[in-house]
């Protein structure tokens, strides 16, 4: 065993929920999230005794992640499936509740935005805006200079927010024809 001192287990019950999230941020279907989650800790498995703690777990795990939804987005095509629409919200339970309703339509719409995302931009936002690892870290974690990051990121952050303003004007449309106030 390396010396992170860290078992299959430990890692298995403390990053599942994050793993699980990874992927499907990632654009990994909800119906495949089960086998790509086999899939990491396969890879997992097999390279924790190469794994000397010198950077995070999660951003370890993360990179594994990254590489796992990639080839399952190359494979796709083999299996003649589309690897679009995820549905990040599926997992969410029905409770019927309007803010559980409201969360599951932003998470949709989250989804949404993030598949037209090319995937290297849609890897730096999903790390930088969802996850939450400064532009150093996904630089490392990409393997890409800081300035790439920077800029990924600022190109993705104009695909979402032309995302949320198409969101908003059908809104509005719909608003306005639903009173009869457009033709």
């Amino acid at each position: 065993m390396a010396d992170h001192g860290l078992t299959l287990a430990e890692i298995y019950d403390a990053h599942f929920e994050f793993v699980w999230r990874v992927l499907r941020r990632l654009g990994v279907p909800n119906q495949d999230v089960r086998d790509a989650l086999q899939d990491v800790f396969v890879v997992v498995h097999r390279k924790l005794p190469e794994f000397r703690g010198e950077s995070k777990v999660t951003t370890w795990l993360f990179g594994i992640c990254l590489r796992v939804a990639s080839d399952r987005r190359r494979s796709a095509h083999a299996r003649r499936e589309i690897a679009t629409g995820t549905d990040l919200g599926a997992e969410l339970p029905d409770v019927g509740a309007a803010s559980d309703i409201e969360r599951r339509d932003a998470i949709r719409l989250l989804e949404r935005i993030l598949d037209e995302m090319p995937e290297e931009q849609r890897v730096v936002f999903t790390l930088f805006e969802l996850e939450e690892h400064s532009c150093e870290a996904i630089a490392e974690l990409v393997g890409v200079p800081l300035g790439t990051v920077y800029s990924r990121l600022r190109l993705a952050r104009k695909v979402f927010k032309r995302g949320l303003a198409r969101r908003q004007a059908r809104e509005q449309f719909s608003i306005g024809a639903a009173r009869g106030e457009a033709s």
